[in-house]
């Protein structure tokens, strides 16, 4: 049995309690520092005293607004323990924009210039290749990287006028590995390999990932170029970093492009300028951000006063050694993960053995791997994590280098899985059982063992179970001659289903309905938004199953239902003139779509404020003027693309859902945690409901939809167009708003790990007879299905 207490605590009780009142808002186990840690309450409330209190100036036009920022500088090149005897102060939008300043003005035009970059690198040091001109570009392996640290090497002889640089990062975000500092010294005094001789040598450092959590001190180490993001530290502001640059290597940067600021004087009619002495004046054009620039003091002041310093170990370096201690556990508890079998749960990519922070950061990175050693793909893991309320990061952290190295991953593999369709940041977790990305758990200031333990006991639950983790599917294939040909007999429409409120409850229709261009009538016509105009969903707020729509076409209204509340009705007919004139025009988001709508008012506005008691939110009509495609891709019988568009309403993707109930029932029977002996129909269609299909059938195989691709319903023709992947949607109960871990669990089970159920239909060749209605008395004829077996 693991014991707490080999989790070594840094901060004190008083700290922790500081620590939490400051942070109260934050009710999910956020584990994703590396990406932005989280701002601290009242900084963010004495940032607003500040500006609501003073009044701040462009800082061309105000003295004052430039002694202050001036002031911010000083104070950043204190935290590293430098001064601007030796350091300059660069504001940029961030590490990224810090990176492309030195690639695009630093003095590459000697013979023998070169840009080494380390493999592990950020993707935006990668993207450097492409602004270093005529320089010769090679990068370097870790393993090479550490043996130049570690070796003796004489001075190389004295080189020419070429300059060369280095680039790599101080901490890497893939896996929190701390690269050796006193590499740079041995750039300076260029104590190389013969390899790169005849040159000048320059570092930069990407200390992005490093200072977020760690003391960079610039007495010891002197980087000519330290490239940070200020969100990375404080949490806020946001679009805010620094390049700094040393004395040293101020001469090297070649700026060629003025903005305003940035001049002595410009002449309009002659092309002739001359820049500023101070090398900041020269690179910020333009107006700087100062209002963001000036709550850095409220950012700096935050971290003093919740981690002060103490035992002669300054506020980083407390913050370095809880971080550590956090990950050092949470590391030890996953390499402790054993199957049955006794073979590992948990795969760790990692370059130490977390033994000291010396050389090992707040990240572990992972992956999790199956009773049969196959492993878990990232995507159901961050499914099951948002059900257990936890926020992580997933893939390759912008770092193919080291996703590369650690999954090891070839070139040619790497190749194929573009071909494939995966491209950076998708769901594509899996191709042919290999990942192409991980898990990767970071920790920050505030982040307590609580945290932690949640991933843990999820990680735990959903992937240490004794049973068999795998049970065979039989899938039916136009060849599988044990299993009757598919014929409208077996197969009946049980329900048809719309949802007239993106992300609401179902209005379940039990004999027909009207079918247009778009899908089925009325469905999905509204959403509900915040005060921001972001739609709203039931991950986000799982109250929103309990508002059940109803439509009474005769009567021309829509009217929602809650519980313990009264019922409020909607206009189903609103006249285009009274759009114009009476009703306000509002812009949103669906999947990347923007949309046009029209307010439904503020008596409706008011009830779903009481209903999910959330401030701020309306209801919005998708304007029927605009249309709105899916977009189907497909590959033709030559070697070009194939693209159809289906006309969609709000929907995530398709026109229609299909959902088999036989299926729902076979899956109900591999869910361990639902035990049942009586009102089994009851939990069936409390099952079928999770799914928020649109048409649910009964057919007299389960999982036999999974091969269709063109049926017939009635007299209307349905083209499949794949299946549905699951999200953490269906692990809420739409009858309660509760959340589980089912049944997303056993489907990845189940599925090898591809979280998909039910198919998406859409109007074949946008058919639709005279009649245009969908009956649940209908005939359902498959008319085509695929010709090998689909695995679902």
């Amino acid at each position: 049995m693991w014991k707490m207490n080999e989790f070594k605590e840094e901060y004190s009780n008083d700290e922790w309690r500081d620590i939490s009142a400051e942070f109260r808002r934050v009710k999910e186990h956020y584990l994703d520092h590396a990406g932005a840690t989280l701002y601290s309450e009242r900084q963010i409330q004495e940032c607003y005293r500040d500006l609501s209190q003073n009044v701040y100036s462009n800082p061309h036009t105000s003295k004052t607004t430039e002694d202050f920022i001036d002031i911010v500088r000083y104070r950043i090149l204190d935290h590293f323990n430098t001064d601007s005897s030796e350091y300059h102060v660069i504001f940029t939008s961030g590490t990224t924009a810090s990176l492309k300043i030195v690639a695009e003005t630093f003095d590459f035009s000697g013979e023998n210039s070169q840009f080494r970059y380390l493999r592990d690198s950020h993707t935006s040091v990668l993207g450097m290749r492409e602004l270093v001109g005529g320089a010769q570009i090679n990068h370097i392996e870790k393993s090479e990287l550490l043996s130049i640290s570690e070796g003796q090497y004489e001075p190389l002889p004295h080189c020419d006028d070429s300059k060369s640089l280095l680039v790599f990062p101080a901490q890497c975000n893939f896996n929190g590995y701390k690269y050796p500092l006193d590499i740079i010294e041995r750039f300076h005094s260029r104590k190389l390999p013969t390899e790169f001789k005849n040159s000048e040598w320059f570092v930069c450092v990407d200390a992005a990932s490093f200072v977020a959590t760690n003391y960079l001190n610039l007495q010891t180490f002197k980087p000519d170029f330290v490239c940070i993001s200020f969100y990375k530290i404080f949490g806020y502001p946001t679009g805010l970093g620094a390049l700094l640059v040393s004395k040293r290597a101020e001469n090297v940067l070649k700026k060629r492009y003025y903005g305003g600021g940035t001049v002595k004087i410009a002449m309009s009619q002659l092309n002739f300028h001359e820049k500023r002495d101070c090398l900041h004046e020269r690179f910020e054009d333009g107006t700087i951000p100062f209002l963001s620039i000036l709550s850095l003091l409220h950012g700096f002041n935050t971290l003093k006063r919740l981690i002060p310093p103490k035992n002669g170990a300054n506020t980083m370096q407390r913050i370095s050694k809880h971080t550590f201690n956090l990950a050092k556990y949470l590391r030890d508890r996953l390499a402790a993960m054993k199957h049955p079998s006794g073979k590992d749960v948990i795969k760790l990519y990692a370059d130490t053995d977390y033994s000291t922070p010396k050389s090992q950061g707040g990240i572990v990175n992972f992956n999790i791997l199956h009773s049969n050693e196959m492993f878990v793909g990232f995507a159901e893991f961050s499914c099951m994590a948002a059900v257990c309320n936890i926020l992580i990061r997933t893939g390759c952290f912008c770092n193919p280098g080291a996703c590369q190295r650690h999954l090891e991953l070839s070139n040619d593999v790497v190749r194929e899985h573009f071909q494939a369709g995966h491209i950076c940041g998708d769901s594509n977790d899996l191709i042919n059982g290999i990942p192409t990305g991980s898990i990767r758990v970071s920790v920050g200031y505030m982040t307590g063992i609580a945290d932690v333990n949640a991933l843990i006991n999820m990680i735990e639950k959903c992937y240490c179970p004794i049973s068999k983790r795998y049970v065979d599917v039989e899938y039916i294939s136009d060849g599988d001659k044990k299993n009757p040909a598919v014929s409208e007999e077996n197969i009946k429409l049980e329900m048809i289903c719309i949802y007239p409120v993106k992300s609401c409850g179902a209005f379940k229709i039990f004999d027909k309905w009207p079918v247009t261009s778009h899908g089925l009538q009325y469905d999905r016509e509204w959403m509900i938004v915040t005060e921001k105009g972001v739609a709203l969903t039931q991950k986000t707020n799982t109250k929103m199953c309990l508002i059940t729509p109803s439509i009474d076409q005769k009567e021309g209204k829509m009217t929602l239902h809650f519980p313990e509340m009264e019922s409020i009705c909607v206009e189903l007919k609103v006249e285009s003139d009274q759009i114009m004139q009476d009703l306000s025009l509002c812009k949103s988001k669906v999947c990347g779509d923007q949309i046009q709508g029209y307010d439904c008012g503020e008596e409706v506005a008011q009830w779903l404020e009481r209903a999910l008691d959330t401030p701020g939110v309306r209801l919005i009509r998708k304007n029927s003027e605009e249309k709105r495609f899916f977009r189907k891709n497909g590959t033709n019988g030559t070697n070009g693309i194939n693209t159809e568009y289906s006309e969609i309403s709000l929907t995530n993707q398709a026109q229609f859902l299909l959902i088999n109930s036989t299926s729902v029932s076979w899956l109900m029977d591999k869910v361990k945690d639902w035990e049942y002996e009586e009102n089994r129909d009851v939990l069936l269609a409390g099952v079928v409901d999770r799914f928020r299909g649109n048409i649910v059938i009964k057919s007299s195989k389960c999982l036999e939809e999974a091969n269709w691709k063109v049926l017939k319903i009635g007299p209307i023709l349905f083209k499949v167009d794949g299946q549905c992947t699951r999200c953490q949607m269906i692990c809420i109960d739409q009858a309660t708003g509760e959340k589980t871990t089912e049944p997303l669990r056993t489907i990845a089970k189940e599925f090898k790990g591809k979280i998909k159920f039910g198919i998406y239909l859409s109007l074949h060749n946008n058919n639709l007879t005279n009649s245009n209605v969908l009956s649940c008395t209908d005939r359902i004829e498959v008319i085509e299905k695929a010709t090998e077996e689909h695995i679902l």
